[in-house]
């Protein structure tokens, strides 16, 4: 890849030098301090971002069409501070180890033993961009559950390692998206387990399952479904989410019953099954949800358009895949 230069290198070494100060500051600081700031900065980015404001907020006027126009600005603007946080908090990771983890995350299981017994062997970890994502990998690691990662990289190349360091940082391995599904498919016929985001609009090109999301149809990867199909391994999701209404300093690490895919059944079905536990928790608390991604790119055909975020189009192969899923 050739190296970038002029304008272009300048801004890449400006954005490197900004994050290494970004995150020796955060790891002197303390968590409440941090809370304070990714809420003054994530609030400041929501004014000042206008198109991913824009489509935050068309974004929750179609999944959460009861919510008063006052009450959707204020979950956009909630979005951009959880955001901020979750930085933040992956900044002052570092700081996180298994003596100090119980006060800043506490351990929920809907069944006993589910950490302990497929943690680190043969099976397949999954949570959405809800709450603190970031931690939900790193507190696993210290819990003793290692994982190889899914990571995208970054449009400036300087930044990938240092988000790679401070995603390894409790143990895990970050893989890129190149050959994953190979890299991930190896790691679990080892017997590893193997982790990743769920909840992004995915390309039609990659064949992704289209489910239903907050009653709106939407394309989002295949990979657990393929993965668990193949390898007969179950698919475990799980959320850090905060502690009280708002939030806190304090996140619980919930881990939910596996699910396990049929040998017969369709693949998109384990995509649906995930998010079917995820949604009554983000609807309950919409604000730690990321919003500013275009969640539902594609509009089926004889939808009502003004049911689905105005960037939506229609399209012949999201309308095919959607007809050889039905």
């Amino acid at each position: 890849m050739p190296q970038p230069t002029g304008i272009l290198a300048a801004r890449h070494a400006a954005e490197w030098f900004g994050l290494r100060f970004a995150i020796g500051l955060s790891a002197r600081l303390p968590r409440r301090v941090l809370g304070s700031m990714a809420k003054l900065c994530g609030a400041f980015v929501y004014r000042c971002d206008r198109a991913g404001r824009a489509v935050s907020l068309e974004n929750i006027r179609c999944a959460l069409p009861d919510l008063a126009p006052g009450e959707r600005a204020r979950v956009a603007r909630e979005s951009y501070q959880n955001l901020a946080r979750t930085f933040f908090d992956l900044f002052w990771a570092r700081n996180l180890n298994l003596e100090n983890c119980a006060e800043h995350v506490s351990m929920r299981e809907d069944e006993e033993g589910l950490l302990k017994n497929y943690g680190g062997t043969g099976s397949i970890w999954v949570t959405p961009h809800y709450g603190n994502f970031e931690w939900a990998a790193v507190t696993m690691g210290l819990w003793g559950a290692k994982h190889s990662i899914i990571a995208q990289e970054f449009r400036n190349p300087r930044l990938t390692p240092l988000f790679r360091g401070l995603r390894e940082v409790s143990g895990h391995r970050i893989i890129p998206q190149e050959r994953s599904m190979v890299r991930l498919f190896k790691e679990l016929k080892r017997g590893g387990s193997v982790a990743f985001l769920t909840d992004l609009n995915a390309p039609l090109a990659q064949n992704p399952s289209i489910i239903d999301c907050f009653g709106l149809k939407t394309c989002v990867t295949s990979l657990h479904g393929v993965l668990a199909k193949r390898c007969d391994v179950p698919v475990l999701p799980a959320l850090c989410t905060p502690v009280g209404e708002r939030g806190d300093d304090r996140y619980e690490m919930r881990f939910f019953s596996p699910l396990i895919i049929d040998a017969k059944a369709q693949v998109w079905k384990m995509a649906q099954s995930c998010w079917d536990v995820f949604e009554p928790i983000i609807e309950k608390n919409p604000g730690q949800w990321i919003w500013m991604y275009k969640h539902w790119r594609y509009r089926p055909d004889g939808a009502d358009p003004d049911a689905y975020p105005r960037y939506a189009n229609p399209k012949r192969k999201f309308d095919r895949l959607l007809s050889e899923q039905s």
